[in-house]
């Protein structure tokens, strides 16, 4: 049984950090979120932001970026959470890029996944399309 959470921690990036408490909806976008990202760090991905686009797009409420050093990585990055999520019972509806290693796109309806190759980030910088966005803090796991 999973402890209930009693609120999350949003950091903006031009703002003071601030706690909000989520609804409902909101939850299971948020642990999927945070779930995501734990996968991610089994498998030792680089620079992880949860980036919170509700409002700001229609296809997703959060997109999840990050980085492998290296082509396998980022293939064993994307295996690893399509692996973990499934263990939750959480299907992946699209998988994008793995033949290539450079960058990976994983679809989970409410969450979107950007696994890159750490050369290729800097080059596409989708960060940097959401720099008004909240981020949403997994330093510690709530879940």
């Amino acid at each position: 049984m999973e402890p209930e959470v009693s609120e999350l921690v949003i950091k903006h990036s031009a703002q003071a950090t601030k706690a909000v408490k989520p609804t409902a909806t909101q939850m299971a976008g948020n642990k999927l979120a945070l779930a995501i990202a734990e996968a991610a760090l089994d498998k030792k991905a680089l620079q992880i932001e949860i980036i919170d686009v509700r409002g700001k797009v229609d296809y997703a409420d959060y997109v999840v970026v990050m980085s492998g050093r290296s082509d396998r990585q980022v293939g064993a990055i994307a295996r690893g959470i399509e692996e973990s999520m499934k263990e939750r019972g959480v299907v992946c509806a699209s998988v994008e890029g793995v033949s290539q290693g450079n960058w990976v796109l994983l679809d989970f309806g409410d969450v979107v996944v950007h696994i890159f190759h750490e050369d290729m980030r800097g080059y596409y910088d989708l960060e940097s399309l959401w720099i008004d966005a909240a981020r949403l803090d997994f330093d510690s796991p709530m879940f």
